[in-house]
């Protein structure tokens, strides 16, 4: 279970925010910031700014569960942190667009094949 199957339909938000033990709270944020992610006693807590548009609330929750199913939060390290947090950003990005990439290119695929 993990986005791929969430992006393709196969599973509801709800059931992958279970599998990972998620919850998602709406927050008044700073308007520069869309969300974030933490874990405490094992919850993942994904927090999404309110303000945002309902397009941009739903591209942040990818975002943030690309945090969570790529192990992010399991290696920072507060010393580390200042130094890598574009690079996770970064890498949480070019997942979720990768996947994206990837349902499309089936799509096609599977739509030559007919």
């Amino acid at each position: 279970m993990n986005i791929y199957n969430l992006l393709c339909g196969n599973i509801t938000e709800t059931d992958l925010l279970n599998y990972y033990n998620a919850t998602i709270t709406y927050e008044s944020l700073p308007s520069n910031i869309r969300g974030c992610v933490f874990s405490y006693k094992d919850i993942h807590n994904i927090m999404i700014n309110k303000n945002l548009s309902y397009y941009l609330k739903k591209k942040t929750i990818l975002h943030e569960l690309a945090h969570i199913e790529l192990s992010q939060l399991n290696q920072i390290n507060n010393d580390l942190l200042a130094l890598k947090v574009d690079v996770l950003e970064d890498d949480a990005d070019r997942y979720v667009s990768f996947l994206k990439q990837e349902i499309a290119s089936s799509k096609n695929f599977e739509g030559r094949k007919q």
